[in-house]
């Protein structure tokens, strides 16, 4: 019954196409020849039931060896290439789903307390868990390959780092602000780089303990300061902030409090480099109410904001406007591939440190349907310059950005 609901649903896609493999029975959906193509191979019966619940059930049933699949990614850009398919799945299903679908506007808001829970299930997971997949610098944002898919990961990520040093203008007399420390790469490469000051702050206590341990190698303790504080409890005024997909974490109740919380960290002749993961703008209702399976079992309570949800911020809750932009949506694709790759690499080593079978097919499956959110368009990635009043020179300076990337201030 499930099976026949399931293919009778998504049978009609318009991009891309599936084979669907049980014992000796094969169906094919979507357009012949049309590009990309997955092959799902299905174990258990269970799996056609679990596809019913979206992403979450589908997920859960990969985790359980109960289906397979020769190309992950495409499967997911086959997926966001067909949204609206996969929309009338979820409304014919709707008698099923309501119990789901209800939880997410009744979803708690992310309390001090609840960010701090939340935070940890993911980043406090082991520092040498991320340690095998990410580059030298432990940048566990988007690297800018700028199109070039000859250079590392590291020199990627090196390139991210120096765009975002420009673009603020650093230099040894200025304060910057850091929300979401990570692992300390971005504040030891850039006090490094310009010698500026830097306050950092995390609610991760692993992320923490391992920045000031790598500060101190640095021999940086003299300009970064590595604090534990929520950014709603932050005082004081900044020349310059910074906050490096920390937003999607937020929760999207409390989108307006983030902007006007960092609005009122700046000097008036202030910036802030945003760099943020997006939803498309009429999908960010729907991401709202989610509870995919990367929002429960990857990063809990996570939402995307869209760029119009970060605008209509701007507009309503802060002085600053965006001076400059930069799309790095499939930068992240490649950086993720790469991630990907690597992780890949280390079985043996996962297997070591205690992270079992089901663990390390959850961990493929989320990079895999994150890169293919990037490669279908579903998703983007975005550096936003925003600029208080009084910041002319940035907004000169912004105006001189290479060509590809977006400059001159949005209208207000």
């Amino acid at each position: 019954m499930w099976r026949r609901l399931v293919l009778a649903v998504i049978g009609r896609l318009k991009t891309g196409q599936i084979e669907f493999i049980e014992g000796d029975r094969v169906t094919t959906i979507g357009q012949p020849g049309s590009e990309p193509t997955a092959r799902v191979e299905v174990f258990s019966s269970k799996a056609w039931r679990r596809m019913v619940r979206g992403s979450t059930g589908m997920a859960e049933g990969y985790i359980n060896r109960e289906w397979d699949c020769d190309d992950l990614v495409a499967l997911g850009t086959v997926a966001g290439l067909n949204l609206n398919q996969f929309d009338l799945m979820k409304r014919r299903f709707r008698f099923v789903l309501w119990p789901f679908q209800k939880l997410g506007p009744l979803m708690p808001r992310t309390t001090r307390r609840r960010g701090k829970k939340q935070i940890a299930a993911h980043y406090d997971l082991g520092n040498d868990l991320f340690s095998l997949f990410l580059d030298e610098s432990m940048n566990y944002s988007s690297a800018v390959y700028g199109g070039d898919e000859s250079i590392s990961l590291e020199q990627a990520q090196i390139a991210k780092m120096d765009q975002i040093a420009e673009q603020l203008d650093l230099s040894p007399e200025t304060h910057l602000l850091e929300i979401g420390t990570g692992w300390g790469g971005l504040s030891i490469h850039l006090a490094r780089r310009t010698g500026c000051r830097i306050t950092t702050t995390t609610i991760s206590k692993e992320q923490a303990a391992l920045a000031r341990e790598r500060i101190r190698e640095a021999g940086l303790s003299d300009r970064i300061e590595v604090i534990e504080s929520d950014y709603r409890d932050l005082t004081g005024t900044y020349d310059r902030l910074v906050s490096i997909e920390m937003i999607e974490a937020v929760g999207w109740r409390d989108f307006p409090t983030y902007f006007a919380k960092c609005s009122s960290l700046l000097k008036p002749d202030g910036a802030m480099l945003l760099q943020s993961i997006t939803i498309e703008d009429d999908a960010y209702e729907v991401e709202k109410a989610s509870r995919s399976f990367i929002s429960r079992y990857i990063f809990p309570g996570g939402c995307l904001p869209s760029m119009a949800e970060i605008r209509r911020c701007l507009d309503e809750v802060t002085d600053m406007t965006i001076a400059w932009s930069d799309e790095l949506r499939l930068d992240y694709a490649m950086t993720l591939a790469e991630w990907r790759r690597r992780f890949l690499m280390q079985t043996d080593r996962l297997e070591a440190l205690g992270y079992d079978d089901r663990f390390r097919r959850l961990w493929v499956l989320y990079l895999c349907i994150a890169e293919a959110g990037f490669r279908s368009g579903r998703n983007s990635d975005f550096q936003l310059l925003l600029a208080k009043p009084q910041s002319r020179s940035l907004i000169q300076l912004a105006g001189n950005a290479p060509a590809g990337i977006s400059s001159g201030i949005s209208p207000k």
